[in-house]
């Protein structure tokens, strides 16, 4: 059964059992930090896989939790690192799905107040979501003389790198209105940055504005279903036909896990083989839902599967 788990799990896939598995499945989910890029250097061998598994008439789309940049910034990015032919309608950011969230779903009859980066503004801007916009830091501003827009009815939360109490301190007085919607891009927790160092991520913003509004946020990210019904809805793909390879248990594979696709971990990122292991031999059963079906060290190991 696809996304199953069992005794089974983190299977190695090597050529042929990769090769059985790519014959199944018409779809592949990639995600990108950790998975098919570090930082600015393509992980070895993920351009080819990419552009192989596409010669061989498969749909690859690319689901990843980094709210900070647009769609239109991430085509930029695949070409830059030698990607060839990635579209934007294949690449489905927690900011865009959190627009099209907004826009579709929602319906938010209002503006949204956003706390995070460029790339969810330049979402919303697309998709015709109006938001609080051109607020201007005024020195010696506090919570207790400035002022709040009477129009707003959502609240979305992502990684914000500028982030102050004053921008947490508006959102708490926002959800303070029970129909004011609080919804969150994703619940990264931290991002690996070079030299061993790290950054909080959307996740502990998150948590600090539920802990303050006594409120839990809706994620749109993953492991949110909301991300994979977005790709089906558009482009009618099969849950069972499909597979997601990602480096982040309680994200990539618990994400692939609850939207019924096989899981592919892959330990070019975030999550090691003795995690995924330690899940899956555990005595308690909450994690057994992020051990992914199978392993691989890197996507390029799909290399020998996709050759003729």
């Amino acid at each position: 059964m696809a996304g199953a788990v069992s005794s089974h799990g983190c299977r190695r896939l090597l050529g042929p059992q990769l090769r059985d598995l790519l014959i199944q499945k018409h779809c592949v989910l990639f995600d990108c930090d950790g998975v098919i890029w570090n930082g600015e250097k393509a992980v070895a061998g993920a351009p080819e896989v990419v552009g192989l598994l596409k010669k061989r008439g498969k749909r690859v789309f690319f689901v990843t939790n980094n709210c900070t940049r647009p769609r239109e910034s991430y085509v930029q990015k695949f070409s830059r690192l030698g990607f060839k032919d990635v579209v934007q309608s294949e690449i489905l950011s927690s900011a865009y799905c959190s627009a099209v969230y907004l826009r579709d779903v929602a319906k938010v009859q209002g503006k949204v107040y956003v706390i995070g980066c460029d790339g969810v503004h330049k979402e919303l801007r697309e998709a015709g979501v109006p938001f609080v916009e051109g607020e201007t830091d005024v020195p010696g501003a506090t919570i207790f003389d400035c002022p709040l827009d009477s129009d707003v009815r959502a609240v979305l939360v992502g990684y914000d790198d500028k982030v102050n109490f004053l921008k947490l301190a508006k959102a708490c007085c926002y959800l303070r209105n029970p129909d004011c919607l609080f919804l969150a891009t994703d619940r990264d927790p931290w991002h690996p940055l070079p030299r061993g160092r790290v950054t909080p991520g959307s996740g502990s913003l998150v948590v600090a504005l539920e802990t303050a509004s006594e409120r839990k946020a809706t994620v749109i990210g993953k492991p949110s279903r909301f991300m994979f019904e977005c790709i089906a809805s558009q482009f009618g793909v099969d849950p069972a036909r499909s597979v997601m390879v990602g480096d982040r248990l309680e994200t990539d594979i618990l994400f692939g896990s609850r939207c019924g696709l096989d899981t592919v971990l892959t330990l070019s990122g975030v999550s090691t083989l003795e995690q995924a292991q330690g899940y899956r031999d555990g005595r308690t059963t909450d994690k057994a839902i992020c051990v992914p079906d199978y392993v691989v060290d890197t996507v390029a190991d799909f290399l020998p599967a996709l050759a003729r």
